[in-house]
């Protein structure tokens, strides 16, 4: 890395502080059963999530799951292009995930591939954004299984 990509990387980690910075060390939330086998879950916030395991009326765990993976990594990889000034008029993540076949069904494999479209928007870019989201920076991704591969492609329109 060059003396001035080094110096933009150091000034991109800094001006991270903003919404990194208002994480709350304790996550609370509520999990109530309403019926079968769905629950309602309700963040410390309100936000509301069903769960259904028939998925017949709201989302199964995993579902909610494997997009917060993505959520995460959107929200670090679009925070950091626009620290990075670029222009976003797209962003679009689709997501795959490939579970182990028997008890634990755990994710062995995600794939995700970032559709994205917009101004000053570079590969070089791209990979940076998306190296400090999965090795520093994505909660989602840290908290998963150390033996889960997860691989990230884009397409820059």
């Amino acid at each position: 890395m060059s003396e001035a990509e080094d110096k933009d990387a150091t000034s991109l980690e800094e001006s991270l502080q903003g919404y990194k910075g208002k994480i709350m060390p304790v996550n609370k939330g509520t999990l109530t059963w309403d019926k079968e086998l769905i629950f309602k879950g309700r963040t410390q916030r309100g936000e509301e999530i069903d769960f259904d395991a028939e998925a017949q009326w709201g989302c199964i765990p995993t579902e909610s799951l494997l997009l917060s993976v993505a959520g995460c990594l959107a929200i670090d990889c679009v925070s950091f292009l626009q620290k990075m000034k670029c222009v976003i008029t797209k962003f679009k993540i689709d997501i795959s995930g490939e579970r182990n076949p028997t008890p634990p069904q755990y994710y062995r494999k995600m794939e995700m591939k970032i559709l994205i479209a917009g101004e000053n928007i570079t590969p070089k870019k791209m990979d940076r954004v998306i190296s400090l989201s999965q090795e520093k920076y994505c909660s989602v991704y840290h908290s998963l299984r150390k033996d889960l591969e997860v691989k990230v492609s884009y397409i820059i329109e």
